[in-house]
């Protein structure tokens, strides 16, 4: 048993260390605010929902967001945001796989958690995250969206802004997330075996 919980520790320690390197591997999309930028860093947590279960997956979203706030000038609300939208990505995805662990299963799960993602953050970042960027960072809505309109000119204002912007990227993102953990899982599962 003792043994067991080491071993759980370990792996969550490694894999919360990779996806805080890969949150440094971070790029803008064509398209899409400057603000919203794609890293893999969701990864290593999706392959532990899967693997170890839905609340280590959630752990190694916290430990990567927790390291990256001592690093970070956002006054670690990017990084709350992080946490908060990656968790409901990859709690969503290892909830669904635990009743039958199949590959199947894994992409329904995958597509289920995308979408619940997607619409989590687009409420989210419309009551909660914008409104903190303002109040903390004291960054104004009208730079927010003009910043988003360089990028792409359908976005005018808040509503554009999670329609054009924030829920489209989620969808992107969930969909390189899941692509990546569905190719590598299978090559790393043997590290999960007991």
């Amino acid at each position: 048993m003792e043994k067991t919980k080491t071993q759980t520790i370990v792996k969550v320690g490694f894999l919360s260390a990779i996806a805080f390197i890969l949150m440094y591997l971070e790029f803008q999309v064509p398209l899409f605010p400057g603000f919203l930028k794609l890293d893999f860093s969701d990864v290593p947590a999706l392959v532990a929902s899967f693997a170890i279960g839905p609340l280590y997956g959630v752990m190694v979203e916290l430990i990567k967001n927790i390291l990256h706030a001592t690093v970070t000038q956002s006054g670690a609300i990017g990084e709350i945001a992080n946490f908060t939208v990656g968790s409901i990505f990859v709690y969503t995805a290892g909830v669904i796989y635990q009743f039958n662990r199949t590959r199947k299963t894994a992409l329904i799960s995958m597509a289920i958690a995308t979408v619940v993602m997607a619409v989590t953050a687009s409420l989210l970042n419309y009551y909660v995250f914008l409104p903190l960027y303002q109040r903390v960072m004291g960054w104004p809505m009208d730079a927010i969206i003009n910043m988003s309109k360089t990028a792409n000119k359908n976005i005018v204002d808040v509503k554009t802004l999670i329609s054009y912007g924030i829920f489209p990227f989620n969808i992107l993102k969930g969909i390189v997330v899941s692509v990546i953990t569905f190719l590598v899982y299978k090559k790393l599962s043997p590290f999960f075996k007991h």
